[in-house]
């Protein structure tokens, strides 16, 4: 039989399979299908932790050259990533709970809408979400980020990058993300769910939807953001419309959805305009 291609990745057999871990393909701190242990390490904290011997003063010049290669493999690596999502979630996450269950869906329903997914790489709603799309022939990512604590990649990644800066790895989340879809999490979902809100409030990117899965858990945060934040001014009431709140799988792809068609429509438009004054 055939192998069957995935969109914007490679070809691929028995999709929504479990794969051979011996399939595994490691360029760097690339992983090309399944699972890799990633080293013990916390760069971010030698980075930003001055205390102890003067030597970080020589050592971190030469440190930048570790941080710009990140960025370059990163680049690299998702150059060619087609059109994607990245959904956000916990990694305390079991398998067989609803949440999870939800992401599985998210990542199924966004594959069937011409999506890659993109999550941190991780155990729970991140494996959910990169299971719903490998199972439904979608183009699955995980970028991880090497932690003491972390499993490493979940076996459901196609394509995978260990980092060892967070904020390198959140470039990517951005550039290579038309939206974000935030299920139940921690500190790092929220980490990243409000640097996507700030690059959008002061125009960084621009028609970039962030939907907020699961009202219950979302709905103490927005009614603080409208009653504290709105209230005393920190925020303009139109700063709230950014978010969008839903408990349902074909409304948070919707939004998606829509937002990329209008994405794509005043791109013709601008392109239109430009033809016009050429012509003029």
């Amino acid at each position: 039989m055939a192998p069957e291609k995935t969109p914007g990745g490679p070809a691929r057999s028995g999709a929504g399979k479990r794969g051979n871990t011996s399939s595994i393909k490691h360029r760097g701190p690339i992983q090309l299908r399944r699972e890799r242990k990633a080293e013990v390490a916390n760069a971010d904290r030698r980075l930003l932790d001055q205390r102890g011997p003067s030597d970080w003063v020589h050592t971190d010049p030469w440190r930048v050259l570790r941080i710009q290669s990140e960025f370059i493999e990163g680049f690299g690596a998702l150059a060619e990533v087609p059109r994607a999502v990245t959904v956000f979630g916990s990694a305390r996450t079991a398998d067989g709970s609803t949440e999870y269950a939800h992401a599985r869906e998210l990542g199924a329903a966004l594959a069937r809408a011409g999506f890659a997914v993109i999550t941190g790489g991780g155990p729970g709603i991140m494996e959910g979400a990169n299971r719903g799309a490998s199972e439904n022939a979608g183009y699955s990512i995980g970028l991880g980020i090497e932690l003491p604590f972390e499993q490493g990649l979940n076996e459901w990644v196609d394509l995978g990058i260990n980092f060892r800066y967070f904020f390198a790895r959140k470039t990517m989340f951005v550039k290579y993300s038309q939206a974000f879809i935030c299920l139940p999490g921690g500190f790092g979902t929220l980490d990243e769910l409000f640097e996507a809100l700030t690059l959008v409030q002061t125009g960084k990117i621009t028609r970039f939807p962030i939907v907020l899965f699961g009202s219950r858990f979302w709905g103490g945060l927005i009614e603080w953001i409208r009653t504290t934040l709105v209230e005393e001014g920190k925020i303009s009431a139109a700063d709230v419309d950014l978010l969008h709140v839903t408990d349902s799988v074909e409304e948070a792809v919707r939004v998606v959805v829509e937002s990329q068609e209008a994405d794509e429509a005043a791109a013709l438009r601008e392109a239109a305009a430009r033809e016009e004054v050429d012509e003029w």
